[in-house]
């Protein structure tokens, strides 16, 4: 099984613990892994923004250096949601790509999807001594169907214990370009997430998509919380995550 990774660029950029424990977790449960080096962007953000000429020119490129694998899996429901949701449409005028582009969204998984129901994982290396809750991302929600397969998977980290937080299916606020466009409602709907993390009382919080881990620590830190822990699903499963007050 020659599974493709997409690293994504927040990770590459911002935290690539990420990668890393994705790679970690996908090659102890029996994946050959490709890396292309050459990969970058999936399109999605002038996508969102209305660049159709730029990300046309993203999904082209993405879809040669990706095709020949038997599955491409990325550590985000909003990038892999991209590709599985958009691509196609995205290449509707080139009929040839629109194909090429169809038959990549039908393998493309996000991370903790593929391990849970292709992989079918009965085991993780990570292990966690306290409490997590869990927020779900939008993009991963409703354009991947995640929802139960991280949870499942946590379960099986030794030491771990999952405390729900109201509204886990509420957006926090981030929605990429959003947050920028519409920083006073954004701001909002992000203190309403941190006040539900503080509320179940749990040590860490832990997502899949590291552009809300980035929206939900920063709002965090500046409502004078330095004590949460927020992690990614891949860093907690397979116990490649930072140290207490490092992230």
């Amino acid at each position: 099984m020659r599974v493709g990774f997409f690293v994504t660029c927040l990770v590459d950029l911002m935290r690539p613990s990420i990668g890393f424990a994705a790679l970690k977790l996908l090659e102890s449960a029996g994946a050959e892994v490709h890396v292309p080096a050459g990969q970058t962007c999936c399109g999605q953000p002038a996508y969102n923004s209305g660049d159709r000429r730029d990300a046309l020119e993203l999904a082209r490129k993405f879809i040669g250096e990706f095709e020949d694998c038997d599955y491409v899996v990325a550590p985000s429901g909003s990038c892999s949601g991209m590709v599985r949701t958009h691509y196609e449409e995205l290449c509707a005028a080139d009929p040839a790509l629109a194909a090429r582009a169809r038959a990549l969204a039908a393998k493309t998984w996000e991370l903790t999807a593929f391990l849970a129901e292709v992989l079918k994982v009965d085991a993780v290396p990570g292990s966690f001594a306290g409490t997590v809750t869990y927020h779900d991302c939008c993009a991963g929600l409703r354009e991947m169907g995640v929802k139960a397969q991280p949870r499942a998977l946590m379960a099986k980290v030794a030491g771990l214990a999952v405390a729900e937080m109201a509204e886990p299916e509420t957006c926090c606020g981030f929605g990429g370009t959003f947050s920028v466009k519409f920083g006073e409602i954004s701001a909002r709907l992000a203190d309403n997430k941190c006040g539900h993390i503080a509320a179940s009382g749990a040590d860490a919080v832990v997502m899949g998509d590291l552009g809300c881990m980035l929206n939900v620590e920063g709002r965090l830190r500046r409502r004078g919380d330095a004590a949460t822990r927020v992690l990614h699903v891949a860093e907690v499963l397979a116990g490649v995550h930072p140290e207490r007050g490092k992230g």
